[in-house]
């Protein structure tokens, strides 16, 4: 059973309301109210709600103004044991006991396209194992640069961005994936110049058995293939919160191994890898955004009119 506990401040005057909103609702339970004094501060009104009624009484809570005149905080639950729990999710139709509560699954976008330092640092971090892997033909150095890799963050939320119609979050997406990239292939220009020079690289690379740098570097049909289903997967996982899932993605799509690429063919004079990585990087971050945005759309769509019709035969 997926529940979410909602926290909501509210002045006295919307308390009665909300409070007859909430115990009206047949998916709402749970539902604590503590009167308060102070009236800056206002009532604390606390519930659990069934996940996918959550959207339903989230607007209808913001349609009386308690995100405006007061909070609401919404938090998951782990495990709850209530008999009342299960009989709603018995009574109720599968569609409105799972759909995803769609404000936090953009919460969730939005609160990970923040531009930190450390999300540069990763990058480079990122960018100078792969370059590793490459150099040493190490199929495992570069999963892990894409694991290190957080460039999905601001992917999606570029994504999310042009779902919304917000320019800044599209702008602040695209400035932070074009000076993070930038930053680890200069980074890692320099690392495979110091490798070049001390001759570190492996035998087989030297020689020009590269099978990393190949694949890496020679996008293709497959290459689109993969990173279209990788942005269904990813978008999906983060609306069902499946943690395992979205770290397939981060090592299955070939962003960070590809300007790693760059760097090191840059450093050992391969041009015609150069670009190849260059137009694989594109091919990659263009795909993973335009099937992101494709994705929130039509999951927002198929869910609302599945719930729709679920409400509409349980009545």
């Amino acid at each position: 059973m997926e529940l979410v506990h909602f926290r909501m401040v509210m002045p006295s005057a919307l308390t009665r309301p909300a409070v007859a909103l909430l115990s009206s609702h047949g998916s709402v339970i749970n539902l604590v109210v503590v009167r308060s004094g102070q009236v800056p501060e206002g009532d604390a009104v606390e519930c659990d709600v069934v996940q996918g009624a959550a959207n339903d009484v989230l607007g209808q809570l913001r349609e009386l103004g308690v995100d405006r005149r007061g909070s609401i905080a919404v938090d998951g639950i782990d495990v709850m044991f209530s008999q009342q729990a299960e009989q709603i999710e018995a009574d109720q139709p599968s569609a409105l006991v799972h759909a995803p509560l769609w404000a936090g699954v953009e919460a969730r976008i939005r609160a990970e396209g923040t531009y930190r330092p450390s999300f540069y640092l990763f990058l480079v971090i990122a960018g100078i194992i792969g370059s590793v892997g490459i150099m040493s033909n190490s199929q495992i150095l570069i999963v892990a640069a894409m694991v290190v890799g957080p460039e999905y963050n601001a992917i999606t939320s570029v994504a999310l961005g042009l779902d919304r119609r917000s320019r800044r979050r599209v702008r602040e997406g695209v400035r932070a994936l074009v000076v993070g990239f930038s930053l680890a292939i200069v980074a890692t220009l320099g690392f495979a110049a110091v490798a070049r020079g001390f001759g570190l690289q492996s035998e087989a690379f030297d020689l020009g058995l590269r099978p990393v740098s190949n694949l890496i570097g020679t996008p293709n049909f497959f290459s689109v293939v993969v990173a279209f289903l990788a942005g269904i997967v990813g978008i999906v996982s983060l609306t069902e919160a499946r943690g395992s899932a979205l770290l397939g993605v981060f090592i299955s799509v070939t962003t960070i191994p590809a300007a790693s690429d760059m760097a090191v063919s840059l450093a050992f004079g391969d041009w015609d890898h150069v670009w190849g990585s260059f137009v694989q990087l594109l091919l990659n971050v263009i795909v993973l955004v335009a099937v992101g945005v494709l994705a929130l759309r039509v999951q927002r769509r198929l869910w609302h009119r599945a719930t729709r019709r679920a409400a509409a035969s349980g009545q």
